[in-house]
């Protein structure tokens, strides 16, 4: 029996519900096989998707993905936000994929398309403006959102080498951003002042959860191999989004955040420390020119219509 159809893993988060309902509208895409821990009530249910809860840890992944047999693996279950215990964050995000990897070595799997994220290159301040796909992977070491998404990247480019015949696609967003998004970016838009800090321009790079979407299912149809920065063109400063929002924009010394975050982890009334800083201090600004020309997609947004595009659904 030849394989068919496409799996989605995290497909109950943000973008797989998007992607599951893309791919479960396109013919080219089915069957389509939705894999998340979040069991999605029946009322949810799209007609022609195969729902099956499960953890990405767990090695009965392999018998799923060997009972389905896909040609498609899309790969997105990850965490997002820090949870509080990096080393369960560290079994889901790395070990998870390393799961993942092996159930679809084991399927014979034809291509794997998986998220990482432009954390993976690190938040320093020597790096380069803008970070194209050729530059180092630096995930911080104290950051571990950025460290397990370059351990990630490791782990698949370790397996591009011994396992050519898994064809892979790794995409890098930017901060995507939808009508609906709700995180520890946005979060930072919704205080009555928008905060940043002295020295830096904090320039954000934005992509739409709607060409996030469309790259994916791109992908996961026939999409070429490769790694592609995803991002839509242009950038934002918090400055400048702080006057898209009519807010006063006030910027404070790295020093002076870095010890309230202290003092606010240690009365235990935020999850964030002072290596949490840099995130703001030195945004990756990515470079979209080879997702253009080597995949072949032109983000249809760029970052000022991603983020009036987020703000009219705020207001509305």
């Amino acid at each position: 029996m030849s394989n068919a159809g496409i799996l989605v893993t995290g497909a109950a988060g943000f973008i797989g519900r998007s992607l599951v309902a893309a791919l479960a509208a396109d013919a080219a895409a089915q069957p389509v096989i939705a894999f998340d821990l979040r069991d999605v009530p029946l009322p949810e249910r799209l007609p022609g998707v195969t729902y099956i809860a499960g953890d990405i840890r767990d090695p009965v992944l392999a018998d799923h993905m060997q009972q389905h047999r896909p040609r498609c693996v899309v790969h997105l279950a990850s965490v997002v936000a820090a949870g509080g215990d990096e080393q369960r964050d560290f079994e889901i995000d790395v070990k998870g994929t390393e799961n993942v990897l092996r159930a679809c070595l084991a399927a014979d799997v034809a291509h794997l398309v998986v998220t990482s994220s432009g954390a993976a290159y690190g938040y320093h301040a020597d790096n380069p403006v803008p970070l194209r796909e050729s530059d180092a992977l630096r995930g911080n070491e104290d950051f571990a959102y950025a460290r397990h998404k370059r351990l990630v990247e490791e782990l698949l480019a370790d397996w591009r080498v011994k396992h050519p015949a898994l064809r892979q696609t790794v995409f890098r967003p930017c901060t995507v951003l939808g009508p609906g998004t709700a995180n520890q970016i946005t979060a930072m838009f919704q205080r009555p002042l928008v905060l940043g800090l002295t020295g830096t321009t904090t320039p954000f790079s934005l992509v739409a959860d709607s060409d996030v979407v469309a790259a994916l299912v791109r992908a996961a149809c026939g999409g070429p191999a490769g790694v592609f920065n995803l991002a839509g063109d242009g950038t934002l400063s918090l400055a400048q989004i702080a006057g898209k929002l009519g807010k006063p924009y006030l910027a404070i010394p790295p020093a002076l955040l870095k010890g309230v975050l202290w003092l606010l982890n240690r009365l235990g009334l935020t999850k964030l420390g002072p290596q949490h800083v840099k995130f703001i201090q030195y945004r990756p600004v990515l470079d979209n020119a080879l997702l253009k020309r080597g995949f072949g997609y032109v983000p249809l947004l760029d970052a000022d219509a991603v983020f009036e595009r987020y703000r009219k659904a705020k207001q509305a």
